[in-house]
């Protein structure tokens, strides 16, 4: 087929920085699904805010700002990175708008979408059941389906460490989502059990005045990986604005056990009692906590259940099942 991916992001960012700390999750989706969709032989022209244009056998990407230079091509599909104004320029068979937000109506039409989605009729792609059950109904009448993603190659291929703190857990997320609450439960609750836990987190926290609360550092994925790999549990409360949590389908890569309170999508990240655990509220969270810092025989157990899952939510498995869709 012939595919083309739009994203007008206001930073530029190539092929080339697949593994930039700069990207965000709609940036590394395209790029991951590029490479997937060039693998499987189709002919894909990417359209964004790229430095340099490319322009060969394996590669066409492009400066957004000269997408209506190619409108003589005819498309199979076109995929857009959450602006359907971007299908104005091109000549495309199917349409889809991937969404990445909790997008009211209102917030539609105060970013200038609701025209345009109503002139292209694209199908929106969700990144979950619970993106899907929130999705305004205006905003969904021309189909909804739930894209699927994976997990980077650098995960994937990362050999697990034997080294491993059992007394560290770890959040990765972004702050805004939910790590005010999950420092609350840490200090009143966790903490006082036992004084040699720790938790790495995030930075910019407000006032830690509690040195086993560690600030871990923001720079090279490869520093993520190896904070992941030396800690004992990944805890996440959730958020009503995480739609899919990245960070902990690669937490759950490196088999790390998950415990969270299940808000926003984290319900569909956790299998309970088997890769973590989802608790009904606070108290729970800290039980299912404690239990995975002082059992080891469960630990393990959850462990070797997370070692059999390695590898299986991948871009290869992901890009297939879109092509599914979109085909």
């Amino acid at each position: 087929m012939k595919i083309c991916l739009l994203d007008n992001t206001n930073f530029e960012y190539s092929l080339n920085d697949r593994q930039s700390n700069k990207l965000r999750g709609a940036e590394t989706i395209l790029i991951n699904l590029y490479q997937q969709l060039i693998n499987l032989k189709h002919n894909v022209y990417v359209f964004n805010n790229c430095p340099t244009e490319v322009n060969n056998d394996k590669s066409n990407w492009y400066n957004i700002n000269r997408l209506n230079n190619f409108n003589d091509i005819v498309f199979d599909v076109a995929i857009s990175n959450a602006d359907a104004r971007l299908f104005d320029n091109i000549i495309t068979k199917k349409k889809f708008l991937i969404s990445y937000s909790i997008q009211s109506l209102e917030k539609f039409i105060r970013k200038k979408q609701l025209i345009a989605y109503l002139k292209h009729r694209p199908t929106i792609l969700v990144l979950g059941e619970y993106h899907k059950s929130i999705r305004s109904k205006v905003t969904s009448m021309f189909g909804v389906n739930i894209l699927p993603l994976g997990v980077d190659d650098i995960f994937l291929n990362t050999k697990l460490s034997i080294n491993i703190d059992n007394n560290l857990a770890i959040f990765t997320s972004r702050t805004d989502r939910n790590s005010d609450l999950l420092i609350d439960i840490w200090n009143n609750k966790i903490q006082p059990k036992d004084n040699n836990f720790k938790l790495l987190i995030t930075p910019k926290i407000k006032n830690n005045l509690n040195p086993n609360i560690i600030e871990r550092s923001l720079s090279t994925r490869e520093n993520l990986i190896n904070d992941l790999l030396k800690s004992r549990i990944f805890l996440v409360p959730g958020h009503r604005a995480e739609l899919f949590c990245l960070a902990a389908e690669e937490a759950r890569e490196l088999c790390l056990p998950i415990v969270t309170l299940g808000i926003g999508c984290l319900s569909e990240r956790v299998d309970h009692e088997k890769t973590g655990f989802i608790a009904k509220n606070e108290n729970e969270f800290v039980n299912y906590t404690i239990e995975l810092f002082k059992n080891d025989k469960l630990w393990n157990q959850m462990r070797s259940d997370l070692i059999k899952l390695r590898g299986s939510v991948n871009w290869i498995n992901a890009t297939n099942n879109l092509l599914k869709i979109i085909s």
